[in-house]
């Protein structure tokens, strides 16, 4: 059986899909955001609370609100962020990338309930594909 998200220790390491969503969402500000990873492997972390207040300031002025918000939405909502929110000794992060609060336990719970919900999706797309070969 394996252990479930909250089990599971370590950084959750990020994958090409999410370095890409972070880049995205840095060149859409006058200057890159260190709590996003640069390069597969490197961690995914936690946003502080209220951390969209330090990064909305700075966008880029061509560039519109709702934009930015789409772009941290897509990483916010992905199964690696919920992952790492979900982790047992998660901690939230400033925007520089450094550790500043424990994640509650309210919100690693949401986590892993999300993270479940993206099992039950993946399952049931899986189940419903055309078997290879048919």
């Amino acid at each position: 059986m394996s252990k479930s998200p909250r089990e599971k220790s370590g950084p959750v390491a990020a994958r090409e899909m999410d370095v890409l969503k972070a880049r995205a969402i840095n060149a859409l500000l006058t200057q890159p955001i260190a709590i996003l990873p640069t390069k597969a492997g490197d961690p995914i972390r936690p946003f502080a609370l209220g951390l969209w207040n330090q990064i909305r300031p700075l966008l880029r002025p061509e560039i519109s609100g709702s934009t930015l918000r789409r772009a941290t939405g897509a990483h916010l909502h992905s199964k690696s962020y919920h992952l790492a929110v979900a982790q047992i000794f998660s901690a939230r992060h400033d925007i520089g990338g450094m550790p500043i609060d424990s994640v509650s336990d309210a919100d690693r719970l949401a986590a892993a309930e999300k993270i479940e919900g993206f099992r039950k999706r993946d399952e049931a797309r899986k189940a419903a594909a055309p078997a290879v070969g048919q």
